[in-house]
């Protein structure tokens, strides 16, 4: 179970942090630029969510083939979307606020506006957001390792062990239910 754990904080927190840097990278190019970048951006981004998540991450891992990595990245790329709406939005409203338009017209670089001012005001949604994608994360990390298609053996996972454990639930149920109690419980 110890490792088990490891192993999807680890998928949880990497994941969260490719969807984090794509989705600010994405969501603050596509809101403070506009014009055909925004509708580039927003038209790749409906793409992404118009596939179901598991449907998404299945596609990518099997792609690249099953391993830690390949779940990790496959997980990052399912919530890429939704990071990338959540600061495009924030950008949006932002962008047209009084202490913006002054910092325009005060001469301040576009880097300077990013980072000084409209970076602190949406980071702190990024933050609940990024905190609340690491169950679902974990949970995607585990439903893929159940169907074969995440961590492979010897590594352990929560989903590998469920899946293994089912074999055996008649004679020993706790194989299959201590690591579904703590998927549960992360």
């Amino acid at each position: 179970i110890i490792y088990g754990t490891r192993v999807a904080l680890l998928v949880g927190t990497v994941s969260v942090g490719i969807a984090l840097v794509f989705g600010l990278f994405f969501g603050i190019v596509s809101g403070y630029v506009g014009g055909f970048l925004d509708s580039l951006v927003s038209r790749g981004m409906e793409i992404f969510l118009a596939f179901p998540y598991l449907l998404l991450a299945i596609a990518v891992v099997s792609a690249l083939g099953p391993g830690v990595l390949n779940t990790t990245l496959a997980v990052g790329i399912w919530a890429m979307p939704a990071f990338t709406r959540i600061v495009r939005a924030s950008v949006l409203s932002l962008r047209e606020m009084d202490y913006i338009q002054a910092a325009r017209a005060m001469g301040a670089p576009t880097r300077a506006i990013l980072l000084r001012h409209l970076l602190p005001n949406f980071l702190p949604t990024l933050i609940v957001y990024s905190t609340l994608y690491m169950a679902n994360a974990i949970l995607v990390e585990a439903a893929l390792s159940f169907l074969g298609l995440g961590v492979q053996p010897p590594t352990a996972s929560w989903g590998l062990m469920v899946a293994t454990g089912r074999d055996f639930l008649l004679l020993a149920p706790h194989i299959t239910t201590i690591p579904g109690l703590a998927i549960m419980l992360a």
